[in-house]
């Protein structure tokens, strides 16, 4: 390879590495720190406040966590804990407070003394939230006296300060009983751009902090919106029976088969596990663990031990009971799971993370400790005459999903043959692409005959294949395995994709890079988009947590002046187009892709270039559940109810007001 003599003579000394000081490394980089400047960062930055509260209150330190919301934007954390070291640093000889809102990486969680447990340390830190705000004031009530701290982030000569003190930390009062740390900031939008704080988001993630930490209060206010009374909303999260009030929560909507969650709390040293589990009639597993209350939505040593204790104890419980005879083989594992909702919650020190996304526990020392606990509480729990039903009625479970197993089996081995000797279930249906490699492939699941057929005209079938759906596809959440692979368009996906489905799932195998549900924007899109969601999340979570499911987002709407032509994608980007353009346009309101011909859809919707996708992720992932549950369960009540909540009846009068649908 030739070198230039330009960058030959270019030199690199010691004076050309910059050194980014105080917290501006930060303010450069902030994708590096949180991830991504939009939604998700905005709330991560608040979550380091609340953590660092959450820790407190978790060691045994205080017993509330209190958020408000105000209508300027910015939002507080409060919390009845210790209170922020407020003498000076030995090193650095600045205050506690100071140490913690611009120091990276510093606190009181490094070493195993000030506490025990920790999930704090599963982030940043507190000086990261100072950096990307606007402003941050922090008060400190402790030993009787209250202190005070502001610090911002100044633009000076056409550079951004960030977080640095705007007063020394100064005592402020006197106070008797009031002890802990306040924390109001202001995010910065010059980061964060519109991008607002969810009441919904906050509420969802401290409500399960809530039922992981039984006893302790948090709260959640928004001064932004007022109910009907003129009140601003709020909410108060408190679970006496932490784990078990989760477990009925997120089966809220199912059928249980015992009345009562099985559940125990076990501490030794300085290790601790809580469980809570309950069966229910559905056909899936919902297991939900934690580690020091940070969710491991990949599972890990923890939660392998739990199942090799549960298929072990469940098995002899079988046999003492004579539900299993001696001829009979053991159950699988997978047979005593079968419409399990159990949540996992351990605590420990020195965790080590393993994956990308650190949410799978790596510490192998755990996995024989948690089996060890559960089997031992378990077999005591089913060994008492009061608790035989439960234990009956899950071996009972068991026995009827080890025939739908083996149906399956038998199903899934047919299927595995069909699609070995021929392809017709394909042929006339996938219009495959021609490139080799899977990762840059794109796999379109099309609704309708229609779209899939100017789909097909527009592609690039170098990289592009389409799929379309010829009828709905079964849902999931209702139906057994057996039943699944009996569904034509089921299986037309299972055999598109090529990486199998349920237990024998490989993500290793799939043949796209991408796989993207492409629907109408009405109500039968949405239906067919929930129902493949349900069945990827169900059957195929990996395709979900390693980033290769998307949903594709084709314009609603087409504005048409003269020679321009603008598509819209939501209400709110329509709003915006005929803002600009102005009078006397023509708008076309797209009711389906099929309206579209081949040019307008690969302009529109296929193109890489210009097209809107949506990644789908798992963010919370008993939250998923619980609304997969709601949305698609047997449940209508539940259903109706979550739809009257939020679903945005008066779109459609706003338009019409504004006179876009008259023009």
């Amino acid at each position: 390879m030739a070198i230039s003599e330009e960058f030959v003579s270019k030199e690199y000394n010691a004076k050309d590495i910059e050194v980014l000081e105080g917290l501006e490394a930060v303010r450069l980089r902030p994708g590096m720190y949180i991830g991504t400047t939009g939604a998700k960062g905005l709330h991560h930055i608040l979550w380091e406040i609340v953590d660092n509260s959450l820790d407190e209150i978790c060691n045994g330190f205080g017993t509330r966590v209190d958020i408000v919301i105000y209508p300027d934007g910015s939002v507080s954390v409060e919390d009845d804990g210790r209170g922020i070291p407020v003498d000076k640093h030995p090193t650095l000889g600045i205050s506690g407070v100071e140490v913690v809102f611009t120091q990276l990486h510093a606190g009181g969680k490094f070493n195993n003394d000030n506490y025990t447990f920790s999930g704090g340390l599963h982030g940043v830190g507190a000086s990261v939230t100072n950096a990307l705000s606007e402003w941050l004031d922090v008060t400190i009530y402790k030993n009787g006296k209250v202190y005070k701290q502001e610090f911002h982030s100044p633009e000076v000569d056409g550079k951004v300060k960030s977080g640095i003190p705007r007063t020394p930390l100064v005592e402020t009062g006197e106070t008797t009983k009031k002890h802990g740390t306040y924390v109001r900031f202001m995010p910065d939008r010059r980061v964060f751009g519109k991008e607002l704080l969810s009441y919904q988001t906050i509420v969802t993630h401290v409500r399960e902090q809530a039922f992981l930490n039984r006893g302790i209060t948090i709260s959640v206010e928004d001064k932004r919106q007022l109910d009907d009374d003129l009140n601003s909303l709020k909410s108060v999260f408190c679970y006496e029976r932490g784990l078990s009030d989760f477990v009925q929560y997120l089966n809220d909507g199912k059928e249980p088969l015992f009345p009562e969650p099985i559940e125990f709390e076990v501490k030794q040293d300085r290790f601790f596990l809580g469980l809570s589990m309950q069966h229910t009639g559905a056909y899936t597993e919902s297991i939900f663990s934690y580690v020091n209350s940070i969710p491991t939505t990949e599972g890990g040593t923890h939660e392998v031990g739990f199942k090799s204790a549960l298929t072990k104890v469940m098995n002899d419980y079988a046999r003492k009971r004579g539900l299993l005879k001696d001829k009979d083989p053991n159950l699988q594992g997978e047979d005593f799971r079968e419409g399990l909702t159990c949540v996992l919650s351990i605590r420990m020190q020195n965790v080590q993370f393993e994956g990308q996304t650190k949410t799978k526990l790596g510490n192998p020392e755990i996995r024989p400790l948690v089996e060890s606990i559960v089997m031992e509480k378990l077999d005591a729990y089913l060994s008492e005459k009061k608790h035989f039903d439960a234990g009956d009625k899950i071996i009972e479970k068991a026995l009827g999903a080890a025939k739908v197993r083996e149906a399956g089996k038998k199903a899934k081995e047919l299927a595995r043959q069909k699609n070995n000797a021929n392809t017709n279930m394909l042929i006339g249906k996938l219009a495959n692409c021609t490139g080799r490699k899977p990762e840059l492939n794109e796999l379109f699941i099309v609704e309708g005959d229609s779209a899939g057929g100017s789909a097909k005209q527009g592609r690039d079938r170098r990289f592009q294949a389409i799929l379309p759906l010829r009828g709905k596809p079964i849902n999931a959440e209702k139906k057994r395995i057996d039943q699944l692979l009996s569904n034509e368009e089921i299986c037309t996906i299972i055999s598109a994709l090529g990486a199998n489905f349920d237990t024998e799932f490989n993500v290793n195998a799939l043949k796209f890079g991408k796989v993207i549900i492409l629907a109408d924007a009405d109500q039968d899109g949405a239906h067919i988009r929930s129902i493949l969601l349900t069945f990827f999340f169900r059957y195929m979570k990996e395709l979900i947590t390693e980033g290769h499911l998307y949903i594709g987002m084709p314009p609603l709407y087409k504005v048409e002046k003269k020679d321009v032509i603008r598509y819209g994608y939501d209400d709110a980007a329509l709003d915006k187009i005929i803002e600009e353009v102005g009078r006397n346009y023509k708008l076309q309101r797209y009711k389906g892709l099929g309206e579209m011909n081949p040019e307008q859809l690969w302009e529109t919707t296929l193109n890489p270039e210009t097209r809107c996708l949506t990644r789908v992720s798992i963010d919370d992932a008993a939250a998923a559940d619980r609304m997969i549950t709601t949305l698609m369960g047997d449940n209508v009540d539940a259903r109706k109810a979550y739809i009257y909540q939020f679903a945005n009846f008066n779109r459609k009068d706003e338009i019409e007001k504004k006179g876009y649908l008259n023009v």
